[in-house]
């Protein structure tokens, strides 16, 4: 197995941006992209990324970002470039400086958005997607919900206490869920600075939420959805999810036939993709986007 790494890449403005890279450099095979969802990190990939990055006899590349503000990026001092455009701009020179496109990308909510934003400007770069618990049109209850904890967690004396606080937040999304499962998710969310626990983003991330009016739905992303009509896409929903419909995909299948919908039960938003299950079938889409861009 192949030992992760992490690099460091410069954003057009110069702020540090980390990357979990998996897999050889040299690997033939088109690489795959991994993009977090608002307030999460490249550990979200980490199984996901070793499984893809080591099937046997197809080594493959694979990249799992942290945007500004997230992880082990470095946070910008002026919070109103956590937006989606400077976003963009940070993926595409983080993917053009490690010389990773055109790529298979799998995007997490906010990762997914972005990844449909990039087929709208940069068709070119996109071999295929998986839209993990996202689509055109996002449920303002959902967005609601986010609102209301991103940036406002309590702060946790450890993470036994970080777990819990997790399980209250999530628990009606993920009944399942062990109480393992909420301590590895605890340690994602968490990380120790100066002694004590604190998100693993920056707090300041919640002004993105500011502007948001539940009153008004969102501008729908049709127009950039249909920009991937000519690349094999995947939607994954969460049998809970408060952010993706069931209605929402059933349009995204009207507008794109061969999507290809994987259902996650006892989930909500965002689905894990650590079973094996799910894993093996994001591996069979990605090797259908490699035949499909390669024929």
């Amino acid at each position: 197995m192949n030992d992760a790494a992490s690099i460091f890449v410069s954003a057009p403005d110069g702020l540090r941006l980390h990357v979990r890279c998996y897999g050889p450099r040299s690997a033939e095979r088109l690489p795959v992209v991994c993009l977090p969802g608002l307030a999460r990190t490249a550990a979200d990939f980490e199984v996901l990324g070793q499984a893809l990055a080591n099937e046997p006899n197809a080594p493959r590349r694979v990249l799992a970002l942290d945007y500004r503000g997230r992880g082990l990026s470095e946070y910008d001092r002026d919070p109103a470039n956590y937006n989606f455009q400077t976003e963009l701009a940070d993926v595409l020179a983080v993917l053009t400086a490690l010389d990773a496109l055109p790529a298979i990308f799998i995007g997490t909510s906010r990762g997914g958005i972005l990844a449909m934003l990039l087929s709208a400007v940069r068709p070119t770069a996109i071999a295929g997607v998986a839209l993990n618990d996202i689509g055109p049109v996002i449920e303002p209850k959902g967005l609601m919900r986010i609102k209301g904890y991103v940036g406002k967690l309590p702060q946790p004396r450890d993470y036994e206490e970080g777990a819990e606080i997790l399980r209250r937040l999530f628990d009606a999304q993920f009944p399942k869920l062990t109480h393992a499962d909420w301590l590895a998710s605890a340690h994602r969310a968490f990380r120790e600075e100066n002694g004590r626990l604190v998100p693993t983003y920056d707090v300041k991330l919640a002004k993105t939420m500011e502007g948001v009016d539940f009153e008004r739905p969102l501008p729908a992303l049709w127009k950039e959805f249909d920009a991937l009509a000519k690349r094999p896409v995947m939607v994954i929903r969460g049998e809970h999810s408060d952010i993706l419909s069931a209605t929402t995909v059933e349009a995204m299948r009207t507008h794109h036939p061969a999507l290809e919908t994987i259902d996650v039960p006892d989930q909500g938003h965002t689905p894990l993709l650590v079973e094996p299950d799910i894993i093996a079938r994001i591996a069979n889409f990605v090797r259908r986007c490699e035949t499909a861009h390669t024929s």
